[in-house]
């Protein structure tokens, strides 16, 4: 066995393990927010799906100091923000977050599958275009 055609067998190993992680990412769980996602704090408003990620663990930061001062104060059960409770807003940041987190996994994983692709020989290319040809006239 050559060389190339070990590295090929690595090359498309690797590839593998990369569409196994994409599928993992894909089956993780969606948004669905609780709340309406238009935060108002201080008079300012926060629309949860324009936020960047900076924004959104500064926000969930400010979020829970408020929820343990209520909580110390024995008022969480009555402290809401925005028609909803302190607990749906952290809640919803943190699946905003989850879901910011995958996609740039998901990003990552393309990135590295086309780096992967290019590294293969033209033999091996082929005959990959060709299983798929024929996979898909099946």
């Amino acid at each position: 066995m050559t060389k190339q055609n070990e590295n090929d067998k690595t090359i498309l190993n690797l590839k593998k393990q990369i569409e196994q992680k994409k599928q993992e990412l894909k089956a993780s769980e969606r948004f669905s927010p609780i709340t309406n996602c238009s935060l108002e704090l201080h008079g300012k408003r926060y629309n949860l799906h324009t936020l960047t990620e900076e924004e959104m663990v500064q926000l969930l930061v400010v979020l829970n100091s408020y929820k343990k001062s209520a909580e110390e104060l024995e008022l969480v059960a009555d402290y809401e923000l925005s028609g909803f409770s302190i607990y749906s807003w952290i809640a919803d940041l943190k699946k905003r977050l989850t879901v910011i987190n995958r996609n740039t996994e998901e990003n990552r994983l393309k990135t590295l599958e086309k780096r992967l692709h290019n590294l293969l020989t033209i033999e091996t290319k082929v005959e990959l275009e060709i299983d798929e040809i024929a996979s898909s006239l099946k």
